[in-house]
């Protein structure tokens, strides 16, 4: 069986990137497109540099149309995995992939998730509340914000002198290492 894997990404693609490589053996699992809504986001030359075609999407097109829809539709994609992506994914999508749509979030959800809770911001606001421990929160999407059901859960130690930086370098070493098994694993599970 083939499995058609379409990646959704708003910026630097270093996830979308590590995910591509882990599956590059795998002659089942495939990645037709990467998706950004963001027309200079540095995934787009990630892509080209896999040999993936990139596709950009304004917002309007869509939160506002079928145009997503649509491009899913025609490149038969069976899951869909937000790697960095900022737009909250529309109802039509969700029903039309239910339980197939994961995201992970730089944080241990609930806390510090929802809109505008991304990338920097939610490390500085960890680092702020001097939170013992952080990780990552990989889950399935649903209509709202970091919301949807967790999967996986993976947590680091934060040390009394860590900054934000500090604490990205460790959260990105937790997603190189949970996001592509844990995907493969949900696909094998279903």
């Amino acid at each position: 069986m083939n499995i058609n894997i379409a990646i959704l990404a708003s910026g630097s693609g270093s996830n979308a990137e590590r995910i591509i490589e882990y599956f590059s053996e795998r002659k089942d699992i495939h990645f037709p497109l990467i998706i950004t809504n963001k027309v200079d986001a540095y995934v787009r030359i990630r892509a080209e540099k896999l040999g993936i075609p990139s596709v950009f999407l304004s917002k309007t097109e869509i939160c506002q149309t079928d145009a997503l829809l649509q491009l899913l539709k025609d490149n038969n994609i069976d899951w869909l995995i937000l790697a960095g992506f900022l737009l909250l994914i529309p109802p039509q999508i969700i029903q039309a992939f239910p339980n197939r749509i994961i995201n992970i979030h730089p944080a241990l959800l609930p806390k510090y998730g929802g809109k505008g809770m991304y990338g920097m911001r939610v490390h500085e606001a960890v680092i702020a509340n001097h939170e013992a421990e952080s990780g990552i929160s990989i889950h399935y999407v649903n209509e709202h914000y970091d919301e949807g059901n967790i999967i996986i859960q993976a947590k680091c130690k934060i040390d009394k002198n860590d900054t934000a930086e500090d604490l990205a370098k460790k959260i990105h070493l937790l997603e190189y290492e949970y996001f592509p098994k844990t995907i493969e694993e949900l696909i094998i599970k279903n």
